[in-house]
């Protein structure tokens, strides 16, 4: 049985092979972990060039996970993601060719490139861990993962996410460019020899196995939310369905997702219980993606990290 030091320790782990292929990554390690310790998705938003495949690639490589990548274009099929049936005339029968989605980490790169009709093949496998092909049920491995990426600056050629497919990932993580000290350490390295291409000759070692994983998972779960804390985290989620300039709030999928998000925070910092500091740390990450603002909010450039930060500043602390 794994305690929650020991999950911290592989949360260290991870976070320092992420770091060896991708310089200054912190934020989005911390997102990807929690959504691994969790059993949820991550979608990592920004512009092209920074890092964010090959922090996928980096995260998947150290946990010794089985990676299959999905490039999303505008002419991508459900069947190029699920897979298909073909028949064998030789036995007259049908066989299952299962698609890329059968993975342990599947990158959909650029979801936003690709119809609402590829798009929601995605949805049964993110909820349920199975796909249906032609009325067949198949199961996923375990554990099952999807990292999609989109870029937020160019919309043309674009479908933007529906809100039943934003509500399904845990997370939402933004990457942004390198700071000054970070990019420097990053031509370093290139100098220096380092080949995005070649993970395995570049430092990146493989951390953990299956077993590991899922007894950290396991873990997870058995960390102590106390009612006060529980409490606080749905006074948050029923303030965002009250708040003036937001159409639509969290929903009650949220809710649980902010407070497994919780627990995980709190094993990765080798805890056994959840603090309200927990549920703050996670609280972005989890629910910002899943708002819709009204759209005199829009107009004024409000963003979605805004309102939440006000919310958490209005909503009482519990002191127990």
């Amino acid at each position: 049985m794994t305690d929650s030091s020991q999950v911290g320790q592989l949360a260290a782990r991870l976070a320092h092979g992420i770091a060896e292929a991708v310089v200054g990554a912190e934020h989005l390690s911390f997102a990807l972990t929690i959504a691994l310790l969790a059993r949820g998705h991550a979608l990592i938003e920004g512009v092209p060039g920074t890092g964010k495949t090959l922090a996928v690639r980096a995260f998947a490589y150290s946990l010794g996970l089985e990676f299959r990548r999905i490039q999303f274009t505008p002419d991508l099929m459900p069947s190029d993601i699920v897979g298909t049936t073909v028949f064998d005339p030789r036995t007259a029968e049908f066989s299952v060719h299962a698609g890329p989605i059968v993975a342990n980490v599947v990158l959909a790169d650029e979801i936003n490139r690709t119809p609402p009709k590829t798009q929601a093949a995605l949805l049964e496998a993110m909820e349920e861990g199975r796909v249906t092909l032609d009325g067949l049920p198949i199961d996923l491995p375990d554990p099952f993962m999807v990292c999609a990426t989109q870029n937020p600056v160019e919309y043309e050629g674009t479908y933007p996410l529906p809100e039943a497919q934003l509500d399904r990932f845990l997370v939402k993580v933004e990457t942004g460019y390198p700071s000054e000290a970070d990019e420097a350490r990053l031509l370093e390295r290139v100098a220096a020899g380092f080949d995005a291409r070649s993970l395995g000759a570049s430092n990146v070692t493989v951390i953990a196995n299956l077993a590991e994983i899922r007894q950290a998972q396991a873990t997870v779960r058995r960390v102590h939310v106390a009612r006060a804390v529980a409490r606080y985290a749905q006074r948050i989620v029923t303030a965002t369905r009250d708040h003036a300039r937001l159409a639509l709030g969290a929903s009650p999928r949220a809710g649980v997702s902010l407070l497994l998000a919780t627990q995980a925070a709190a094993a990765m910092d080798s805890r056994d219980f959840a603090t309200p500091d927990d549920v703050k740390d996670v609280a972005a990450l989890v629910l910002a993606h899943r708002f819709i603002l009204r759209s005199e909010a829009e107009i004024e450039g409000v963003r979605a990290t805004q309102i939440l930060a006000d919310i958490l500043a209005a909503t009482p602390v519990p002191r127990e």
